[in-house]
């Protein structure tokens, strides 16, 4: 019933299902941690071996070559030590250089320095026993003047040694001894020997570090595998190799010589490759040149895109490494066929956004209409367009509306991009046949798209000269475009692309009527500025005087420069003055625009008419200065009442004056004397007939319309022919630059060449002189000032070599830019050459309050004018003289004087007295007995009037003068209403004796007073 235990069958069991791996040896000699151990140790050993015979070979080599240069640097820098040659040429040598040279050995740390003579007989050596015999080695080439270094045998030392010789050179460059320095071989092999226990410790410590290296390296790549044996491994480069082939991109790996490795599936679809494809070069796959040089160079690309056959691959190429050496390359692809159409739309949008972006910033920077047509063409270039033209109609640039025709275009503008010619220039007039592209487009005021030019462009154009330029140029596509602005066509604008670009669409077309459109408007403004512009200039022009006035106390010349932002208040004015004087105006009225040029004209006028009321310069200016504070009052009131219906503020309604400057000046040729005020205005330059230049200290007043403060008179006498330059502070430059350097420059535009002096007569009025009477020196009118040192008059006249016409053009052209860059101030300038009336023109004479004198006195003009050869109005003279000094006798006090001035056209007859009285002129009735004497000298003179001097008062009268060649008397038909004086003038035109004077020592015959102003009665 029991069976035996021993004899009974085990249970049965069932075998695990993952049995335990069995336990692997980590470095056996089967596993590969155990081969690369066993490879790495004969490989140390090897490299360890050869390495301390290269070590001890290079070592010997690098010791000898040290010994050789060190023995070489001591043996020449010993053979150059200064005293070397002193110590051969003394009576002992050795005794000088034996305690040298061991020193030097010492330092150095060679074997030993001897020094020989060129019989090598030694002077020194280590072993005093061999000084003074001669050396066992050969000497040459040292004793012909070469250094060399040799081996030695150790005769004399306990081994061979490294020798170098190294002649010694005296003053005149012989050899005369030769210094020898070497190194023991010993020396070099201890060396070597000091070197070989490093080494061998080094070659056992590699070995060791090999041992661990392999060791850790096994250990970590049985953690990077998670302990995967080779099956696993297997399993998983097959799954990854299915990934591979699977996923839709293309891999290739090519190989560092050029071969295609491998290819997946994507990759050999995308390039087309064939089956054999594998281990073949790239270079004969037939990918293309560009990608073909991708692949074989192997360079790093990342998202490079190639075009193969009909697709577009993004490529990225790595390079792949094995133990840091580069083995070959992975290289991806993707196909971006239909991305890239997506992002060449998206690129081309943006480009043309940026191009209308660009064309909105660049084109109307200005309101000049040639710049901005100008701009429009280049803006198109050379993104939009090859040849770009901009024709406008003429009436447009003088700021007129187009005509109704369409005809009358001008070429404005014209850009090229590689050079091509325009069938017409800028600037011409240009014509288009009708039915052409332009013609339809400035027709119909619509955009026209030419896709291709090619095919028949004389039919297109209607014109064979239009097509064969299209031709000769290589256009191939056009698109023309109306310039439209607020409705109305101002012409057209055609853009060119010649063959080889893609010819113009439709996109195309919206974007040049965009570029078109926006530039249209900066033309129209610009139109429309330049027909402000010209408005403003012309008022300003018709403000300021046209030819300067005629006179003969100066020979003046004027510029006006326009500002660049537009017009300006600056004016001038020459005004002729009673008794042959003239006065100098200079003025700038603050601002700019139509009100500055309004304003200017204002006070030019009220100027014109203070001068005729012959006020002093510090007069004048006073009353300027209360007209200016009454507009300043009238602009501010109107600035606070804007007009009915405005929409706008007070700021809206009016534009507040700010003030002017001034300079006023009067010059009297009789005397040479000028008086000049200022007020806020530069002062003068006065250029001496010297050439020098100088600007006069003329007290400066406050602005125009400020109140409230005086103005001061400035006088000097000037030298007849000096230049008197008024300018306005534009001249000078910005305000904000210094006013000393813009002085400094106009200074010298002034000086000038050196004057040369006349050769023929002193001058046009003969030598200055002084007319001036005893103990009078300075004039004494109103507001009259002491003259500053006059010149002496009997210096002769000198004549600048520059007229005031080239002055004036000299002193812009060193002063002022040209073209865009001109000043953003207006510029008013004036110059004026003074003239001088000397005694054959000037003839003043005291009168007595006796009225038995007016006969004599009218002998006296009489003779006068005879010798003047003024026969013709001596009856009109006598008649005006004998009436002004009969009214002085009887109305006026003493003293009174009667001034004679001639010139080439009037004859000015003056009567000075001590009384501030005026006469007036009125008409007498016939049983008046009185009355008419004013009324008289009226009619027979050109002009009269009365000016105030500080001692009276001066009436003058001028008359014309009938050409010399006319015999004929001037008539006045104001005689008419003196039907009884008819026969008095009838008699007067024949010239009769004149009659001798009375009591001739009365009559000076000499230079009056030195200005009209002199005192006297009335």
């Amino acid at each position: 019933m029991f069976r035996d235990a021993r004899s009974r069958p085990p249970p049965r069991q069932s075998p695990p299902r993952h049995p335990a791996p069995r336990p692997r040896r980590r470095l056996g000699p089967r596993t590969v941690a155990g081969q690369m151990l066993a490879l790495v140790v004969v490989i140390v050993v090897l490299l360890v071996g050869g390495a301390v015979a290269a070590v001890v070979a290079q070592a010997r080599h690098t010791g000898e070559d040290v010994a050789r240069a060190r023995a070489l640097s001591v043996a020449e820098t010993f053979s150059r030590s200064p005293g070397l040659l002193t110590a051969l040429r003394s009576p002992d040598p050795s005794a000088r250089l034996e305690p040298v040279t061991r020193e030097t050995q010492r330092d150095a740390r060679v074997d030993y320095i001897v020094v020989t003579n060129t019989q090598g007989i030694r002077y020194t050596h280590p072993d005093p026993g061999y000084i003074g015999k001669r050396v066992s080695g050969p000497l040459y080439p040292a004793t012909a003047g070469r250094s060399f270094t040799d081996m030695v045998p150790g005769h004399t030392l306990k081994s061979p040694s490294i020798r170098a010789a190294v002649p010694v050179f005296d003053a005149r460059g012989r050899v005369v001894a030769v210094v020898n320095a070497g190194v023991t071989v010993a020396d070099t092999s201890a060396t070597v020997n000091r070197q070989l226990p490093p080494i061998l410790g080094g070659g056992a410590g590699a070995l060791a570090a090999s041992v661990g290296g392999v060791t850790v390296v096994s250990r970590r790549l049985r953690r990077q595998t998670h302990g995967l044996g080779p099956a696993e491994i297997t399993r998983m480069y097959e799954h990854h190799d299915a990934v591979l082939h699977a996923v839709r991109e293309g891999v290739l790996i090519v190989a560092r010589d050029g071969r295609l490795l491998l290819a997946n599936d994507e990759a050999r679809r995308l390039l087309n490759l064939p089956a054999d494809a594998q281990r073949r070069p790239v270079a004969e796959l037939g990918l293309g040149g560009p990608l073909t040089r991708l692949l074989t160079e192997g360079r790093v690309a990342t998202d490079e895109v190639h075009r193969s056959a009909d697709r577009f691959l993004a490529v990225n190429q790595q390079p792949t490494r094995v133990g840091g050496r580069t083995v070959g390359t992975v290289v991806t692809l993707r196909d971006t066929t239909e991305l890239r159409t997506l992002a060449g739309a998206a690129t081309e949008a943006r480009e043309r956004l940026k191009l209308l972006y660009d064309a909105s910033v660049s084109v109307g920077t200005t309101l000049d209409l040639p710049r901005t047509a100008e701009e429009l063409a280049q803006a198109a270039l050379p993104r939009f367009a090859d040849l770009v033209t901009v024709d406008l109609f003429e009436s447009m640039a003088h700021g007129e509306e187009p005509p109704l025709t369409k005809d009358g275009l001008r070429r404005m503008a014209t850009a090229a991009a590689n050079g091509q010619r325009p069938l017409y220039e800028t600037g011409r007039l240009v014509r288009y046949s009708t039915g052409s592209p332009q013609s339809r487009s400035l027709t119909h005021g619509q955009s026209s798209l030419v896709p291709d030019l090619s095919v028949d462009p004389g039919r297109r154009f209607r014109e064979p000269a239009h097509g064969r330029w299209v031709v000769d140029q290589g256009i191939r596509s056009l698109i023309t475009v109306p310039l439209r602005a607020r409705g109305t066509v101002l012409g057209v604008t055609s853009f060119y692309r010649q063959t080889g670009r893609a010819p113009y669409d439709a996109e195309d077309l919206s974007i040049a009527e965009e570029l078109v459109g926006h530039a249209a408007v900066c033309v129209d403004n610009a139109r429309r500025y330049a027909r402000e512009h010209a408005t403003a200039v012309s008022l300003q022009r018709s403000l300021l005087p046209g030819d300067l006035p005629e006179q003969n106390a100066v020979r003046a010349a004027c510029r006006y420069v326009p500002a660049r932002s537009g017009v300006g208040g600056d004016w001038f004015d020459v005004i002729p003055l009673s008794g042959a004087r003239v006065a100098l105006v200079v003025g700038d009225v603050v601002g700019h625009g139509l009100h500055a040029a309004a304003t200017m004209g204002r006070l030019r006028t009220a100027v014109l008419n203070f001068s005729a009321l012959d006020l002093a310069p510090d007069e004048l200016l006073t009353h300027l200065d209360e007209l200016v504070i009454r507009l300043d009052q009238e602009e501010g009131r109107r600035g606070r009442e804007p007009e009915p219906g405005a929409a706008g503020g007070a700021d809206d309604a009016g534009t507040g004056f700010m003030g002017a400057t001034c300079l006023y000046a009067i010059y009297d040729p009789v005397s040479r004397y000028c008086a000049l005020a200022r007020a806020g205005h530069p002062a003068p330059a006065v250029v001496r007939p010297d050439g020098g230049v100088a600007f006069p200290e003329v007290p400066g007043g406050p602005p125009l319309g400020l109140g409230g403060f005086p103005f001061e008179t400035y006088g000097m006498r000037l030298a007849e022919d000096s230049d008197i330059v008024l300018f306005t502070d534009g001249l000078l430059g910005n305000p904000e630059h210094d006013i000393g350097a813009g002085l400094e420059r106009l200074r010298q535009a002034l000086a000038g060449p050196a004057p040369a002096a006349r050769t023929g007569p002193a001058g046009r009025w003969g030598p200055a002189a002084s007319t001036e009477p005893t103990g009078r020196t300075e004039p004494t009118g109103p507001g009259a000032v002491p003259a500053r040192p006059a010149e002496p008059t009997e210096t002769a006249a000198r004549s600048p070599v520059r007229s005031p016409e080239e002055t004036c053009d000299a002193v812009l052209e060193a002063l002022l830019p040209v073209g865009p860059n001109r000043p953003e101030d207006d510029v008013a300038l004036l110059v004026a050459r003074t003239r001088a009336l000397d005694a054959e023109h000037v003839v003043v004479r005291e009168v007595s309050d006796d009225p038995v004198v007016v006969a004599r006195v009218r002998a006296d003009v009489t003779g006068t004018l005879s010798s003047w050869g003024l026969e013709s109005v001596t009856f009109t003279t006598e008649l005006i003289a004998s009436e002004l000094i009969t009214n002085a006798i009887r109305y006026a006090t003493a003293p009174i004087h009667l001034r004679l001035i001639r010139n080439d056209t009037v004859l000015i007859c003056e009567v000075s007295d001590g009384s501030s009285t005026s006469p007036h002129l009125r008409r007498s009735t016939m049983s008046d007995e009185g009355g008419r004497g004013l009324f008289l000298v009226a009619q027979l003179a050109q002009s009269w009037g009365t000016r105030y001097t500080a001692r009276g008062k001066t009436i003058w009268a001028e008359q014309p003068l009938a050409p010399a060649q006319s015999a004929e008397p001037v008539a006045f038909a104001g005689l008419a209403a003196f039907p009884d004086l008819a026969d008095l003038v009838t008699d007067a035109a024949e010239p009769t004796e004149p009659t001798e004077p009375t009591e001739p020592t009365e009559w000076t015959g000499q230079p009056g007073p030195a200005g009209p102003d002199a005192p006297g009665p009335s």
